[in-house]
């Protein structure tokens, strides 16, 4: 059934806040379900993101599908994409890559120059971030934003962020750099690997 709904993929607004509380809990759910950390998020910090045009959330009619945002740190330097969530009733339909697609191009728009990260223990993240470009890199390579590393607080694997001094997590940490010469070869290989599958 939810195979013939048509899902639109779009850049949120604040039109959007009205499912605000929906997202919150479903990323809540999703965590549990899996028996990983998140980093929690109020209400109001995701409606603001709607607000900026910093979101990008998924809607079948009017019924919600998925959401991710995009934030930036270090004054600019690195971007994220975050909070990527597909509601369970919509899942299995290819909507986290049209979102995560949505999100890293949205960031790359708004931040040309700015290396994009990601935190994820999501095996089909990880692929989906390798596909844009994206490699493994140690936590070192990610931004020093103090206010960045405070939004791990709330994930239950804190500790052993904190015990390891921001050296390693149970997330893995994922750089795009639009600098890195080898970029584009990486890229060439990825898509030839794709064709001939």
């Amino acid at each position: 059934m939810k195979q013939e709904t048509e899902i639109d993929v779009m850049i949120a607004d604040a039109s959007h806040e009205i499912y605000v509380d929906k997202i919150l809990t479903t990323i809540e759910e999703a965590a549990k379900v899996r028996g990983t950390g998140i980093a929690k998020r109020t209400h109001e910090y995701v409606a603001q993101k709607m607000k900026e045009g910093k979101a990008v959330i998924a809607l079948a009619g009017d019924q919600f599908a998925g959401f991710s945002y995009i934030e930036s740190w270090g004054n600019k330097q690195y971007v994220t994409t975050s909070g990527l969530i597909v509601h369970p009733d919509f899942r299995g339909l290819g909507i986290a890559k049209r979102i995560k697609d949505m999100t890293f191009q949205l960031a790359r728009m708004r931040w040309p120059k700015a290396k994009v990260f990601s935190l994820t223990s999501g095996a089909a993240v990880m692929k989906m971030n390798t596909e844009l470009g994206y490699v493994p890199v140690t936590f070192s390579d990610l931004t020093d934003d103090e206010s960045f590393w405070r939004g791990c607080i709330g994930c239950v694997n804190h500790d052993i962020l904190e015990r390891t001094n921001r050296k390693y997590c149970i997330c893995t940490a994922m750089l795009f750099d639009p600098a890195d010469p080898h970029r584009a070869k990486r890229e060439a290989d990825e898509r030839e690997k794709n064709n001939t599958q």
